[in-house]
């Protein structure tokens, strides 16, 4: 498969090398990350532009105190802790410790990718990026995300696919 780069990159990270490894097709989206953002997604999809639908932030979740695993929902939903933890198998579920989501994902939070992470987790996709022909997540640093289709990220990450968001 060919690959597809908005603008080029002066470093790649684990993210985009773990894309290139398998050839996956996949177009970046740089764009210039402010320290006074309250929302990293937010800020991702106003910057790029892209539909908020279209944008996915990753999340680490604690799963009855004992496993960590990955959650990937639209940036304009909030994660419903009920649904991940049936997703996983669990009875409760709680946000990681943002220190510790860096640790075990090797990425900085506002930059944490489902791919190339340093330590693998059980990852979960939010059902409605199956709804979209390509969606965006983290490129593995702040300011950078890549479009990828959804069916392949869940394949490069060994996601399963539930419905994850909160009803608001």
């Amino acid at each position: 498969m060919s690959k597809s780069h908005s603008h080029a990159v002066s470093a790649p990270t684990r993210a985009l090398e773990a894309l290139e490894e398998v050839g996956v097709d996949f177009t970046l989206h740089e764009y210039q990350h402010s320290a006074r953002a309250r929302s990293f997604g937010e800020e991702a999809a106003a910057q790029i532009g892209g539909d908020p639908s279209r944008m996915f932030k990753t999340l680490m979740v604690r799963c009855d105190q004992e496993e960590f695993v990955i959650a990937v929902i639209p940036v304009d939903h909030h994660l419903s802790m009920k649904a991940i933890a049936r997703a996983a198998g669990h009875k409760n579920a709680e946000m990681a410790d943002p220190q510790v989501a860096q640790r075990r994902t090797g990425y900085v939070v506002g930059g944490i990718s489902p791919l190339g992470q340093t330590t693998r987790h059980r990852t979960f996709l939010d059902e409605s990026a199956l709804d979209h022909e390509t969606i965006l997540v983290s490129g593995g640093k702040r300011g950078l995300s890549v479009e990828v289709s959804p069916l392949d990220l869940a394949e490069l990450c060994g996601a399963d696919t539930a419905e994850l968001t909160a009803l608001d």
